[in-house]
């Protein structure tokens, strides 16, 4: 697919007043779409869509240094997978939720990932929403 820099510019913008963005995965990687929503703007309807029209895996990528001081481990030891995708243990936020599959339960812990002022302690694992520490570089490095 080819670079437009006036559809970057359109989704970033769309991305910055909530709404869901489709990103698009090179033709030389996964060749698939992902739906994504800046947790401070994702709802349980934005989340119900998300789980309903994907895999339903719902992942949260954050910088090296948040997973750290989160505790969020890498899920394995030994990543061997094709692209060495590198997810940590899946969570869910500990207060005010249930079993941590639902959609409002899944926003809750999406959200609270974002959210500065927690810590390691206010999240359970392994959980409903599955962190990626993110490359250095973004998703250009992908």
């Amino acid at each position: 697919m080819a670079y437009d820099q006036k559809r970057v510019v359109d989704a970033i913008r769309a991305f910055e007043r909530g709404e869901i963005v489709v990103v698009m995965d090179d033709d030389g990687r996964e060749n698939e779409g992902d739906l994504i929503v800046a947790a401070v703007h994702c709802t349980p309807e934005k989340m119900a869509f998300i789980v309903r029209y994907t895999s339903g895996i719902v992942c949260t990528p954050m910088p090296k240094e948040e997973a750290k001081r989160l505790n969020l481990n890498a899920m394995v030891a030994e990543n061997d997978s094709a692209h060495t995708t590198a997810f940590t243990v899946s969570v869910d936020f500990k207060h005010g939720t249930t079993t941590g599959i639902s959609a409002d339960d899944r926003t809750v812990t999406v959200r609270n990932l974002a959210n500065p002022n927690v810590s390691a302690s206010d999240f359970v694992r392994p959980g409903h929403i599955f962190p990626l520490v993110a490359r250095e570089g973004g998703v250009l490095m992908r």
